[in-house]
């Protein structure tokens, strides 16, 4: 496995992702991985390498440019993205042609991941690149989501959530299904019991934040579902 970070600009935006690659000289599917709130931490970095070691390149994207260091920060850099969707875009897009450039990416075998925020953002690049093979999104927040979207999705869905996620209320899951129907999705909603927020995501529980909580359970049976998908979609490595 080759791991480095990756410098690139957006709309003259320093950005800094983090590149792990498994190909071993081969022709192999490329994976987006989109950070949680925080920005791209060790969390994010983990899970490309989960996927090099699977045989991927994976790519994981910055789309703020900095570490949040406050809940209140977190809170200000997504705003910022939430408020201008054609900015998440452009940042959402800068990172997968960094992806796409990698010599051991097969073009034609492409797929994205995010957790919490970056759920959200996989969701949005479902509508906007059919290029992809499928999206799945961990834990994402589905409570601004809009009441239509004429968009269609080509990409395959699958959101993985936990039962007790104060930002997937039931509400939230029954308006995800209404609008992966409207825009013709091939989509799985995946809900886990005894899981919250950030299921996937060892360092949560020291926030002491109501609903979120690592469940070791559910980020194991997510993964696993995810692995289903990319072998459905884009074959065995």
């Amino acid at each position: 496995m080759i791991t480095k970070d990756i410098a690139y600009e957006c709309d003259g935006k320093a950005l800094t992702g983090y590149l792990a690659d498994g190909a071993d000289g081969r022709r192999v599917p490329g994976v987006l991985v989109c950070h949680q709130g925080m920005g791209l931490t060790e969390h994010a970095k983990e899970r490309a390498r989960m996927l090099a070691e699977l045989g991927h390149v994976a790519f994981a994207l910055d789309m703020y440019g900095e570490v949040a260091t406050s809940r209140e920060r977190v809170m200000a850099l997504i705003g910022d993205l939430a408020g201008n969707p054609a900015l998440l875009r452009r940042r959402a897009d800068a990172g997968l042609d960094v992806l796409k450039a990698q010599p051991g990416v097969d073009p034609g075998r492409l797929a994205a991941i995010g957790y919490c925020f970056g759920g959200g953002v996989v969701l949005e690049m479902a509508r906007c690149h059919p290029e992809l093979a499928c999206v799945v999104a961990f834990h994402p927040g589905l409570t601004s989501q809009p009441e239509h979207d004429d968009r269609k999705i080509r990409p395959k869905v699958m959101v993985c959530a936990g039962v007790h996620d104060p930002l997937i209320p039931p509400a939230a899951r029954e308006r995800f299904i209404a609008l992966m129907n409207e825009a013709e999705a091939d989509w799985q909603l995946l809900t886990y019991s005894h899981a919250g927020h950030s299921f996937t995501d060892r360092t949560v529980d020291a926030l002491g934040m109501p609903g979120f909580f690592h469940h070791t359970p559910t980020d194991r049976r997510s993964w696993a579902a995810m692995r289903d998908l990319f072998d459905e979609t884009m074959g065995r490595v």
